[in-house]
Order: C-alpha cells, then sequence, then structure tokens
C-alpha cells in the first residue's frame, strides 16, 4: 500500500462491466484521459488501468477520503459513472483494490447460497407396484366377467365372448 506523509493512503476502485452493445474498453478509451486527469489534479498518489475479459477497473490512491469525496464530486467523474455500458449492473465503485487483488483480512465463512441453504422434504414411502401380478389379476377377473355375461345357450352379448371363443 502506498504511504504518503503521516497517514496511510487508501485505494479506491471503479469496476466497468460490459454491455451488450457496448464492451467497457470503449468506455475506457472514452473517459480515460478525463478521469485519469481529475485524479491527478485532485491528489492522486498513483493510479492504474487493469482490462479484464468482464470489464475494466481504475485503480486511484488518494493520501485521505476528502480527496476520494473531492474526485467523486467531479462533473466529469460523474459524466464517466454515468456513461458505463450497462448502468444497472455494470458499475461497481468500492473502497479497495479491484479484480483478484484480495481483501486486507481474511473472509468469515458464510451459509452456502442456492439450494444447499434450503431445508429438504423428508422422504416419501414409495409405492411399488407389480405389473406381473395386477396383470393377472385383471385378466382373471376378465374372464370371470365374460363368463358370468355368457350363458351357453344365447350367443354371446356386446363385450363378452362365448365359450367356444375362449377355448
Amino acid at each position: 500500500m502506498w504511504q504518503g506523509g503521516d497517514s496511510m493512503a487508501e485505494w479506491w476502485s471503479i469496476e466497468v462491466f460490459h454491455g451488450d452493445k457496448l464492451p467497457a474498453s470503449r468506455w475506457k478509451s472514452a473517459y480515460e484521459n478525463e478521469l485519469t486527469e481529475a485524479a491527478v489534479t485532485n491528489g492522486a498518489v498513483y493510479w492504474e488501468w487493469h482490462e479484464f475479459t468482464y470489464g475494466v477497473i481504475f485503480e486511484v490512491c488518494f493520501d485521505s477520503d476528502e480527496q476520494w469525496e473531492a474526485f467523486r464530486g467531479l462533473s466529469a467523474v460523474r459524466a464517466a459513472l454515468d456513461g458505463v455500458p450497462d448502468p444497472v449492473n455494470g458499475l461497481l465503485v468500492y473502497r479497495g483494490r479491484g479484480g483478484a487483488a484480495g481483501p486486507r483480512s481474511p473472509r468469515r465463512p458464510r451459509p452456502a447460497p442456492g439450494a444447499a441453504a434450503l431445508e429438504l422434504q423428508e422422504p416419501r414411502e414409495q409405492r411399488h407396484i407389480r405389473l406381473r401380478a395386477l396383470r393377472e389379476e385383471l385378466l382373471e377377473d376378465a374372464v370371470r366377467r365374460v363368463r358370468r355375461d355368457a350363458d351357453p345357450g344365447e350367443p354371446a352379448r356386446h363385450g363378452a365372448l362365448s365359450s367356444a371363443a375362449c377355448a
């Protein structure tokens, strides 16, 4: 971390993601000079631009929070932030280095996100159908009904088989 004077300087990051129609690298090309000039004229002790597959990051280091607030309040900076490719989900502004720089202190463990955090249902009782036994039972029942409905002296009625047809 950059050290300036008696106080420790703080890094700030402006992270811009690609939009549907405009890549973040085009945004960087349009606003790079204005943002860098605004940072330097407001006391930035160090700055860096980084390009990634998902977007760009402008990291800037100021000696005090007041310098950062003055930089952040400039109309050129507000215009650049308003002009990001995805104004809804495409901008992060935060204290610290951007991207994969890592935190200054280790993260605390958090509950697992997603389905692992949901309570599971109790297992249901499984039903087993024995198809062979069911088929045999249905066949026997059908034969009994046919024999009961069929009279050997009469021709077979609709839906009933004669004993000669069963033979």
